[in-house]
């Protein structure tokens, strides 16, 4: 991988013969992004910034700020985005998160290489930086029902997809309120809403 040439366009077409559907995951995540029209956003894996040009085109007064735990994706991140518009740094998702707040966090395909308790304190730490109304979109990798439709191949040590089931139930706990916005085979695309702070009665 040390050879690799980060070209976004080669990058694209590497990730459509991995994952078939990539291209409509991509679209569906833009779409639920946008769909609130956020300020702020914070992309969790930025990687080579495509996903993030696509939301960034459909937000012209948004600003991105983009984590990646890998300095080579950061670099073809850079030169794919608007520096004017969007901030990048090197971080691993298991570090702490940016303290926001951020109108929207997004992630595209990374959460699947974190297990499940890792999966669920991510979660939780991606509620405490959204506010009231804050929404968090995810488009990753599920362990789908059937096995017939696991069609992205995974090495299942640095991949470790969990159920769309599982994961819906870790975001509520978070405080979520969750609605799948797309599924299809072993992927998925999921918009999450921060709950309000129940009140003390009095």
């Amino acid at each position: 991988m040390t050879e690799f040439a980060w070209d976004p366009d080669s990058y694209r077409a590497l990730m459509a013969e991995e994952i078939p559907d990539y291209p409509r995951l991509q679209a569906e995540l833009t779409a639920a992004a946008i769909e609130h029209r956020p300020r702020t956003v914070l992309d969790l894996g930025i990687g080579s910034g495509l996903t993030a040009k696509n939301v960034a085109e459909g937000l012209p007064e948004a600003r991105i700020l983009g984590i990646d735990a890998s300095a080579e994706m950061l670099a073809a991140a850079a030169r794919t985005l608007d520096p004017e518009r969007a901030e990048l740094r090197e971080s691993r998702l298991e570090d702490p998160l940016p303290p926001g707040p951020f109108d929207l966090v997004m992630s595209t395909l990374a959460i699947h290489h974190l297990d499940g308790p890792d999966k669920a304190d991510l979660f939780t730490r991606i509620a405490e930086i959204l506010p009231a109304g804050g929404r968090f979109v995810l488009a990753d990798l599920i362990v789908p029902a059937d096995p017939e439709d696991v069609v992205t191949p995974i090495d299942g040590v640095e991949d470790t997809p969990s159920t769309l089931e599982d994961q819906l139930a870790w975001l509520a706990e978070a405080g979520m309120r969750t609605r799948v916005h797309w599924r299809h085979r072993d992927l998925a695309v999921v918009s999450a809403k921060k709950q309000p702070m129940a009140r003390a009665p009095r």
